[in-house]
């Protein structure tokens, strides 16, 4: 993707990246303040090219401010840069019953992506992170959340 010329949707590598849980940001408008509010999240899934689901707590400041201004933007790090993809949200399910923990889908249509790494530079590491609770329930629990976002 060509700096500055914005896709109207996900090419191949971006939906790569976003077939398994990972670390990403959510941009959202604040239902109160109206200011930008950033949220780091894990369970996201590209549908297709044009439609990133994820799953968040159900009670999540996330769900009240999609609720009141539907639009956001996903930071991505990943292809050796940094990616603004931009869309519509809206949500599909308030409880998803195939988890156990109450969890909220959301579905995004992507309306637009950037690449919005600085000039003369490319990522070289990805961020990573551990689970602080138990590995094999983190293990069943994403497998089950992954599940259901794919359904």
């Amino acid at each position: 993707m060509a700096k500055n010329t914005p896709a109207t949707e996900l090419n191949e590598d971006l939906q790569g990246l976003l077939q398994k849980e990972r670390f990403i940001t959510l941009a959202t408008v604040d239902h109160e303040s109206g200011a930008p509010s950033v949220s780091a999240i894990s369970w996201v899934y590209a549908a297709d090219a044009g439609t990133i689901k994820f799953a968040v707590d159900h009670r999540s400041r996330i769900i009240e401010n999609i609720n009141k201004n539907d639009a956001v933007v996903f930071n991505l790090i990943g292809a050796g840069s940094c990616f603004s993809i931009s869309g519509k949200a809206s949500v599909e399910s308030e409880r998803m019953e195939e988890v156990p923990i109450k969890l909220a889908k959301v579905s995004v249509s992507v309306s637009e992506v950037r690449d919005v790494m600085f000039y003369g530079a490319k990522i070289v590491t990805e961020p990573a992170y551990d689970k602080t609770y138990d590995e094999e329930a983190a293990a069943k629990l994403d497998k089950q959340v992954m599940d259901a976002l794919k359904a």
